[in-house]
């Protein structure tokens, strides 16, 4: 067993509080990690404020990188020494969906210890849960086996952690979920990490025109330098009537990368007929999305995206190599890096605009 450091959520609408806790030694089928580095993603904050519901107190974080320390019984994909992306789609290989390619739709990932088994993570008795199988923010992190990719060890980590989540979540939106093909309409709701992402997502897929929404200058600009074609300032515009001007009707692909019902609308709304709207933004639980149903008649679409559709112990690693070639330009996706102290004004930052990424960075060797 080991003592560190962690971000802990105890209540909802609260700030995460930074304690010492322990982490058990890897069991059978795990993997210790030490973190290098940890992305602030919205999807945390969702269950931080009680939009999404886990069990408390609980250590959050899901997109990360790191160095595996030591491995329990059993494990024969990775090694002490070697460096990893993490992954909340963690996979059991056999259920229907694993068999049939969807492995991020997994039945039954088997991810956690037995009931009666003694925890991963505690703190003087208490139990801690782990969000997504993963909690990465904490110095280390005891994960299954089948929770991790490995990758060269040149990748910079604090970019692989994007990796992680946001790249792999708006890019595969765009090339697995909604399988753009070359020359297509797009347009993208949200110039955050996971929208950037999707942007370049619809670049590698050769879309023709790639139309950026958001409410901030600096990322709209940002966007543009992604890749992004038009950019659309929301605050000053109708975001639907200006997508429907510039494609004379409107797209035939939309991303939605806030997870918001009135943008989840938009995104359908300024389809083209025969057009596809994907939702990739976590959408409160128990919201509705309404859409006009006489727009079904006109072969539009409505779907969800989880995770970009990833199989990412091939996903990810190709993500590597664009980074490594040149194509993924991931340095400046990253607008601050921050300590584990500073995580609840990271959070801050998000949610005011100011940062398209903050990465928390720990001290690895």
């Amino acid at each position: 067993m080991h003592t560190i450091k962690a971000a802990v959520l105890r209540s909802t609408n609260a700030p995460l509080t930074i304690e010492e806790i322990t982490i058990d030694d890897p069991g059978p089928g795990e993997v210790l990690i030490r973190t290098a580095a940890a992305g602030v993603c919205h999807s945390d904050l969702h269950f931080m404020t009680g939009q999404y519901s886990c069990g408390l107190p609980v250590v959050p974080g899901h997109e990360s990188a790191g160095v595996v320390e030591a491995v329990g019984p059993g494990v024969r994909y990775v090694a002490p020494g070697d460096h990893v992306i993490t992954c909340m789609s963690v996979f059991c290989g056999d259920c229907k969906p694993c068999s049939t390619g969807r492995p991020y739709l997994c039945d039954d990932p088997n991810a956690l210890r037995p009931p009666n088994a003694p925890p991963r993570l505690h703190k003087a008795g208490e139990r801690i849960d782990q969000l997504y199988y993963l909690s990465s923010y904490a110095e280390k992190m005891l994960v299954s086996e089948r929770a991790v990719v490995v990758v060269r060890k040149d990748m910079p980590l604090d970019r692989a952690a994007l990796i992680g989540c946001a790249v792999m979540t708006g890019f595969g939106a765009v090339v697995n979920t909604a399988d753009v093909p070359l020359g297509s309409t797009t347009a993208v709701i949200g110039c955050g990490g996971v929208g950037l992402s999707a942007i370049l997502g619809a670049v590698a897929a050769g879309a023709s025109m790639i139309i950026a929404i958001d409410i901030a200058a600096d990322k709209l600009e940002r966007a543009r330098e992604f890749g992004a074609t038009h950019t659309i300032d929301a605050t000053a515009v109708d975001p639907v009537e200006a997508v429907r001007e510039l494609t004379s009707g409107g797209v035939e692909y939309s991303f939605e990368a806030l997870g918001r019902k009135e943008t989840s609308e938009q995104a359908f709304q300024m389809l083209g007929n025969g057009g596809d709207a994907t939702i990739i933004g976590m959408v409160p639980e128990q919201q509705m999305i309404e859409v006009n149903a006489s727009e079904l008649l006109m072969e539009k679409t409505l779907r969800g995206s989880n995770m970009g559709s990833n199989r990412f112990r091939v996903d990810m690693p190709d993500l590597v190599e664009r980074y490594m070639a040149g194509s993924l330009p991931l340095d400046d996706m990253i607008t601050a890096r921050v300590g584990l102290d500073d995580i609840n004004s990271a959070f801050d930052n998000m949610l005011n605009g100011s940062v398209a990424r903050s990465v928390i960075v720990f001290d690895t060797p």
